[in-house]
Formats: structure tokens, C-alpha cells, sequence
């Protein structure tokens, strides 16, 4: 395969008149600071439950969905109460909830920097002005990470086209009020997802699911987002994301949640052109393969599809890699130097 660089690709489908649109992995938050995001903390610390109840349950209930063993952890302890059993079980039980969701706090703290502000200007405005080359041509962003990098940029930057479906219900539409009396809803999916351009495919962490609606955290000025996902953790509202699995175990656990199958059926009907940054298409990304080729329409030649992919490389060994598995596209499959797109500046 021909290693092209990033504006060579830019180039070539603006002449074609191609729609780009683009995926991130954990590549993009590498690419922003290593020793931050050389491993996925949130992937792994399932693994690393230093409690055999917690690691016992996981194997019981046949996931890595975090979200659904804090679930059942939750509904156990109330089953426990109501039929008056054990209380020392029910104390283990407790026990090992808060285990777990001490955990997941301590790999968020572990993961990201503090706030906002701890990200420089110049690699903020660098990585927006990226950003905004897909997005300001109706292009869609879909990114797998559930950091919170890409929320950060676009919050800060102001990026007009950055519509992630979120949006604020009048909460007493029936009364009438002055406009300083209006009161106003958390953020909700749903009011703006027909225009819906950025897509947290696996989830992320401002995203909560409360049972009847999805939630967004957000930043204010007396409060970091991070402190708003553990005050949330505090009260068992658990974020909105995909840990780990196999591709089958991550589909299916999009499977259940309608705004993660929304983010993927849109990615199944993207049309034009995909570029991914930071995405290796590794054995647990079968899911997103398959979400490329039904895009593709499965290699049918008819108009209105995904043509192709360009994948952004690093190595020989990269690429080698992906022209191993080129042939599980349903599209042509192209390669770039990753390094050309300087996204962080």
C-alpha cells in the first residue's frame, strides 16, 4: 500500500468532492500526551480488582460491562434488605460495591489531568481547528475513547457544528413565567439528535444513563467535570460506557443502551469517505469493521455509501498490520502517515 501523507488524503477527496467524515481511537489521546494514555486505565481496571467477590461476579454475569455488575451489585443489596437475610452478606456485598466504585474513580483520577485549563491553548486551538475541518463541512466526528479529551476541545473551542444531541428541556412549559423564572432541565439526549454530529461510540464519562433519560455533565464555574462524575459515582449514578470485551461483548453492550446504538447505527450509514486517527483496528474491533462495511453497503455498487477508509499509520508494523486485514473492508482501504495530521499542533 501507497503511504500517503494526511493533507495528500485532505487533497484528493476535496477534488473528488467526497464527504470525510472521522473516527478516533486511543491513538488521538496518546498523540496528546503519552504518559497519560500509554494504557487505557478504565480498560483495565476491571482486571485488576484487587477483590475476589468483584472479580468472582464478573465471571458469574459474563461481562466487562462495569455499568450492569454496579447494577446488579445495587439490586442485590435491596433483595438482601427486603428478605431480611444476612446482614453480613449484605455488608459484603456494600463492601465490595464501594470497592468497585472506589476503583473506578481512582483510574479516572489516574487517567485524566485535573481540569480543562491543564490542556495549553496552543494544543487546544490545533487539535479544534482539526476538528472542525470534518465538522464545518457536515462531516461527523465518531470517536471509541471515553476520556475526556474531545469533550474538552470542543466545549472550549466553541465549535459551531459540534452537536453531540444534547440539549435542555423547558421544565415548566405549562406555566406562564417571565423568562428569569423559566426553569430549565440537566442536559437530555434526544432533543437534538436528528442533527447529531459528534458520537461517543463507547460512551464517556460526562454521559450518564439515569434509567428514563440520558444525562450530560457538564463543566460550570464552580465546578471541574471531574468532580461532577464523582459527585454522580456518589449518589450510584454510573457513567455511559463500553469497557471491555470482545467485539461481540462491546455490540452487545451497545446493543442495550439507545443512545450508544444510535451513535453506531450512524456510523453504519456514514456515505463518502471515513479517516480514522488513532484507531488499530485491533481483534476486539470487529464490531466497528462490521459498522464500516454495512456502511459500505457490503461492497454493492450503488451511490449512496461508504467508499473508502484512509487509516492513519505510525509504524511498518502498523502497517503491515492493516494491509493483513484490508481484505475484511467491504470498501477500498487506504493508509497514511498519522504523524502528517498534527492534531495536537
Amino acid at each position: 500500500m501507497k503511504l500517503e501523507t494526511y493533507d495528500e488524503v485532505m487533497k484528493y477527496l476535496t477534488k473528488k468532492n467526497r464527504q470525510a467524515h472521522l473516527l478516533l481511537g486511543n491513538g488521538f489521546s496518546m498523540a496528546y500526551d503519552s504518559k497519560i494514555f500509554s494504557y487505557n486505565a478504565l480498560h483495565r481496571f476491571i482486571e485488576n480488582l484487587d477483590n475476589e467477590l468483584l472479580s468472582k461476579l464478573f465471571e458469574i454475569v459474563n461481562t466487562k460491562n462495569f455499568e450492569l455488575v454496579m447494577q446488579q451489585l445495587d439490586n442485590f443489596c435491596e433483595l438482601i434488605e427486603a428478605f431480611g437475610s444476612d446482614k453480613a452478606l449484605k455488608f459484603k456485598v456494600e463492601e465490595a460495591s464501594i470497592k468497585l466504585k472506589e476503583s473506578l474513580i481512582n483510574a479516572i483520577e489516574e487517567l485524566h489531568p485535573e481540569h480543562v485549563f491543564k490542556m495549553s491553548e496552543e494544543k487546544s486551538e490545533a487539535c479544534a481547528v482539526f476538528l472542525n475541518n470534518y465538522l464545518e463541512k457536515q462531516g461527523n466526528i465518531f470517536t471509541t475513547n471515553y476520556d475526556v479529551l474531545l469533550y474538552w476541545v470542543l466545549m472550549r473551542n466553541k465549535i459551531p457544528n459540534a452537536i453531540d444531541g444534547f440539549g435542555r428541556d423547558r421544565e415548566n412549559a405549562d406555566e406562564y413565567v417571565s423568562e428569569d423564572e423559566v426553569e430549565y432541565s440537566e442536559l437530555r439526549w434526544g432533543k437534538h439528535k436528528g442533527r447529531q454530529t459528534v458520537h461517543y461510540v463507547h460512551g464517556a464519562l460526562p454521559l450518564f444513563d439515569t434509567g428514563i433519560e440520558i444525562i450530560k455533565e457538564e463543566y460550570d464555574s464552580s465546578h471541574f467535570i471531574m468532580e461532577k462524575i464523582k459527585a454522580r459515582l456518589e449518589k450510584k449514578e454510573y457513567p455511559v460506557f463500553v469497557t471491555a470485551g470482545t467485539g461481540d461483548q462491546k455490540l452487545t453492550h451497545i446493543m442495550h443502551n439507545r443512545y450508544l446504538t444510535n451513535c453506531y447505527e450512524n456510523l453504519s450509514s456514514i456515505e463518502g469517505s471515513l479517516i480514522t486517527f488513532g484507531f488499530n483496528f485491533g481483534e476486539y474491533d470487529e464490531h466497528i469493521i462490521e459498522a464500516i462495511n454495512i456502511a459500505a453497503k457490503h461492497g454493492k455498487k450503488v451511490k449512496d455509501r461508504l467508499w473508502s477508509v484512509y487509516i492513519g499509520v505510525y509504524s511498518d508494523d502498523d502497517k503491515k498490520h492493516i494491509e493483513r486485514i484490508s481484505s475484511k473492508f467491504s470498501c477500498k482501504v487506504r493508509i497514511y502517515d498519522a504523524t502528517t495530521a498534527h492534531v495536537w499542533g
